[in-house]
């Protein structure tokens, strides 16, 4: 009896030692995991910027190649949520640059904006203006519009981008942004127009009018 029980004990241990080597083989199915939403700001969002320093083509401080600095001068949103704040830093740098010269010759130069310092990342963004110092706004080249009221002229004959001045620039490409879990951009809603009254059409009944045959 007792040689029974030991043997019925062996055989339900190594039985169980059997199952858990075939569980423990077995693979564990993988479940398709739910795409998380594409969320981005897309490119061709205006960006306000604002020079911190001033940009003249007067005397040798500055020269062609020369970078400047910017910031971001109004946070830029994607729905209710900040997605560049103000402050961020921005470059520029001086693409053509002339001196001022003889014969009333004014100073000129062309200014490109090149990129915002986002935390740890460089986001590229496009810019690009004109100065002359013969009192010519701060003109534009593909399109970009000055921003704000510093958008108005500038006297002298040296060119000069003066701190403080604003330029709008424009997000390069998609810019993909992480939304806090769980949050999502509510879709902009759908303007209703007026709809307008519709005439009637004059029905004609193709018999001849009064006094003709």
């Amino acid at each position: 009896m007792k040689k029974a029980a030991i043997s019925l004990f062996v055989a339900l241990a190594a039985g169980a030692a059997q199952a858990q080597d075939v569980d423990n083989g077995v693979p564990v199915q993988a479940v398709q995991a739910t795409a998380e939403p594409q969320v981005y700001l897309p490119a061709g969002t205006e960006i306000p910027l604002k020079i911190t320093q001033t940009v003249t083509t007067k005397g040798d401080s500055w020269k062609e190649g020369d970078q400047f600095n910017l910031v971001v001068a109004a946070d830029v949103r994607l729905g209710d949520y900040i997605v560049i704040p103000q402050g961020t830093k921005a470059v520029g740098r001086i693409t053509w640059l002339t001196s001022r010269g003889a014969f009333g010759k004014s100073g000129k130069m062309d200014v490109e904006l090149e990129y915002l310092q986002l935390g740890n990342r460089r986001v590229n963004i496009d810019g690009t203006y004109r100065q002359e110092g013969n009192g010519a706004t701060l003109a534009t080249v593909g399109g970009v519009i000055a921003a704000g009221v510093f958008a108005g002229f500038i006297t002298g004959r040296s060119g000069e981008i003066p701190q403080g001045r604003e330029l709008m620039a424009t997000l390069e490409s998609n810019l993909p942004v992480a939304l806090p879990k769980g949050a999502t951009i509510a879709p902009a809603p759908v303007q209703a127009v007026a709809a307008q009254p519709v005439q009637p059409t004059p029905v004609t009944t193709g018999e001849p009018e009064q006094g003709q045959e």
